[in-house]
């Protein structure tokens, strides 16, 4: 597999303070495919049972954050029989190179599917120069 130097998955690090979460629940990774061209990146990371309302994508200091919270199906007058779809929270993080135009980033979330679309700057979009005769 080939890595890209214009994304890449941020590394573990050991948290500052005793506790990372400030609520209880499950904290899930989710999983993403990340496709390159010579114009932009797409990133689409699958989060089911999360609805755009409950989805945060947040761009600080270079490293792009993707929150969204799994909220329970049934209502207030059903009860459980069979619980296979964990409710929790999807969460991760990914560094953006410079060469990534931040202001362009659009994001959807189409089918629990969220698709992120990382336009990269014009200087770094290749370019073919003409060579003209005489």
């Amino acid at each position: 597999m080939v890595e890209s130097k214009e994304l890449q998955v941020k590394e573990k690090q050991e948290v500052a303070v005793p506790a990372e979460q400030t609520r209880p629940g499950l904290v899930f990774t989710p999983d993403v495919d990340i496709f390159e061209t010579e114009r932009d990146i797409t990133l689409l990371a699958d989060m089911p049972g999360v609805a755009a309302d409950d989805v945060t994508i947040d761009l600080r200091e270079g490293v792009l954050t993707l929150s969204g919270d799994v909220k329970p199906w049934e209502g207030g007058e059903e009860s459980d029989v069979l619980v296979e779809f964990e409710i929790g929270k999807y969460y991760r993080q990914f560094n953006l190179s410079e060469v990534i135009d931040q202001d362009k980033i659009d994001a959807k979330l189409e089918d629990g599917v969220l698709r992120l679309n990382l336009p990269k700057t014009e200087k770094a979009v290749p370019r073919r120069i003409t060579v003209n005769a005489g």
